[in-house]
């Protein structure tokens, strides 16, 4: 590619893939509201808040790719997720309508699904389950994705992540944990795709504990490599197992399930 936008730049796992996703093109262009680090050689930066039509279209003018990584990535109050989350993610499709169509991957959750129990593996086409108001925006992002691809042809990988980090450190997450390689081999394939449509993909490793089944996904050409197993037994010893009754092991949404914004 000639131009990769992505969004979120300055967050925890935009730092990460700035790097990792670097040889796919030309240029990397890192749009955050948050200040960014000083651009690299291939880089260049862009500071957008999402809720601004103009600034997200001038954004991904140019672009061939985009992950968006942008938005608020944790539960908080509607007015705090409406903007980046809802009327944000409008502007992006609507930008990428304007410039192209080029192929996103959509950065939503496992928390679109996190009412359903850990007892259950779910497919692709498991009806939605929120457990919260931001996994209700995912949900909304996925629904807003697919009529685009219906309507205009445009492309998105709709990617639920489970927990993108270097390593599972908690019991929930040795079946949710997604490896920084593993997400990086992911985007690459998406990317390699001659072909993409609008398919989600679980983003997780390949896990012994884990829930979800992509074995939909042969076509892609990705196969995650790491496994969250052999961290059980550090977890066991310095983490506490929880309660039968808590929800970090009851729900696959863990602890957003119990999210006090809704207690009296």
């Amino acid at each position: 590619m000639r131009r990769l936008l992505i969004t979120g730049a300055a967050g925890q796992l935009g730092q990460v893939m700035r790097k990792r996703l670097a040889p796919l093109a030309k240029t990397i262009r890192l749009a955050d509201l948050a200040p960014l680090d000083h651009p690299e050689q291939n880089e260049e930066t862009m500071a957008c808040d999402l809720s601004d039509a103009a600034a997200v279209h001038e954004m991904v003018s140019g672009c061939d790719g985009i992950v968006h990584l942008g938005g608020v990535s944790v539960e908080r109050p509607f007015n705090q997720i409406v903007g980046g989350n809802i009327v944000g993610l409008y502007n992006l499709y609507e930008a990428a309508r304007a410039h192209g169509r080029p192929r996103i991957v959509f950065a939503s959750s496992n928390h679109t699904i996190g009412y359903y129990p850990q007892t259950e593996r779910l497919g692709p086409d498991a009806p939605f389950r929120p457990d919260g108001l931001y996994g209700v925006s995912k949900c909304f992002g996925e629904a807003l994705a697919r009529m685009y691809f219906d309507k205009f042809g445009q492309e998105t990988a709709l990617v639920r992540i489970g927990s993108c980090a270097p390593e599972p450190i908690n019991y929930r997450m040795l079946s949710t944990w997604l490896s920084h390689d593993d997400f990086a081999a992911m985007v690459k394939a998406i990317f390699r795709a001659p072909t993409l449509g609008c398919p989600v993909i679980w983003g997780s490793s390949a896990n012994d504990a884990g829930w979800w089944d992509n074995s939909h996904l042969g076509w892609l050409g990705w196969k995650p490599k790491e496994n969250a197993e052999p961290y059980r037994a550090r977890i066991a010893t310095h983490t506490p197992k929880p309660a039968s009754s808590d929800p970090m092991v009851r729900f696959q949404g863990g602890g957003f399930v119990d999210n006090p914004i809704f207690k009296e």
